[in-house]
């Protein structure tokens, strides 16, 4: 699978998950244009992607690519803080 395979992928799996947890009477939907992907690599014959969408739900997404067994895992998190930490003594 190429890179720009697995982005467009991981982009549809994340929309349609997204949009199967939204509010059905709110009448809103999201395409993959509204899917955004923040980092991915490659490891051999795996791929691991992060990404979110610009719903303001706080919710953030690990998708891992099994190469070995042809499957896709989705891990869906939602983001409770962002706190910033001083190291200075």
């Amino acid at each position: 699978m190429t890179d720009k395979k697995f982005i467009e992928l991981v982009k549809t799996i994340v929309t349609n998950y997204a949009n199967e947890h939204l509010d059905k009477t709110d009448g809103h939907q999201i395409t993959t244009e509204d899917t955004y992907i923040v980092w991915y690599c490659k490891t051999l014959q795996n791929w691991k992607a992060l990404a979110s969408t610009n719903l303001r739900d706080g919710m953030y997404y690990e998708l891992t690519l099994n190469g070995d067994k042809g499957e896709l895992y989705l891990d869906a998190y939602k983001k409770f803080e962002n706190r910033c930490v001083s190291l200075d003594g």
